[in-house]
């Protein structure tokens, strides 16, 4: 599994309906893309509590084949085509984990990064954070790592938002996940 995601910050007055209406009708053509395990389509508004206006897409992928595939076809081409290019971070992936909402459509996302301390064992770090345990209202949960930045990143679906979760907090748009069933449960290594 390799995590990827992408964020455009937009401006502050921005009409947030244009990403509404993009992600209605171009959600739905990732539906059955291969190499996907699920791509969330996120949004962040600033009318709701965000610091930034922002739409945001973020990717598991049980392929390298399907990411690449992605990133070097039309679909990633119309989003730079949009919005210019953006920075995509991807991190290897740790673990994955359905939880106890897992049949409800998720309504909103986090997104938390955490660099890895430089006077702990990595090994032991990325163990513990792998066997945190899941929480109510948890749709899926994965781990992931960058070891070029040493830095970890934690993605959860949520059937509802919770204002105490930790890290950046999405909207949930649309959720295609083409091969989410085929996400492999548990430790990665």
């Amino acid at each position: 599994m390799h995590a990827m995601q992408y964020e455009t910050i937009l401006p502050a007055d921005y009409d947030m309906e244009i990403i509404r209406k993009r992600v209605a009708t171009k959600g739905p053509l990732l539906d059955d893309f291969p190499g996907l395990g699920l791509k969330a389509y996120l949004m962040r508004e600033r009318d709701a509590g965000s610091p930034v206006n922002s739409y945001a897409s973020f990717y598991l992928w049980a392929t390298p084949e399907g990411m690449n595939s992605f990133l070097w076809g039309p679909g990633f081409q119309g989003v730079v085509n949009d919005f210019g290019r953006p920075r995509v971070r991807h991190w290897m992936g740790l673990s994955y984990a359905e939880g106890p909402a897992s049949g409800a459509a998720p309504a909103a996302a986090t997104v938390l990064r955490v660099p890895v301390p430089e006077d702990v064992e990595p090994a032991r770090f990325v163990a513990a954070e792998v066997a945190r345990p899941v929480e109510p209202g948890m749709v899926a949960s994965a781990v992931a790592i960058d070891p070029s930045r040493w830095e970890l990143v934690r993605f959860t679906l949520w059937e509802q938002a919770d204002p105490q979760a930790s890290g950046d907090r999405y909207q949930v748009l649309h959720l295609s996940q083409p091969g989410r069933a085929g996400l492999r449960s548990g430790r990665h290594w």
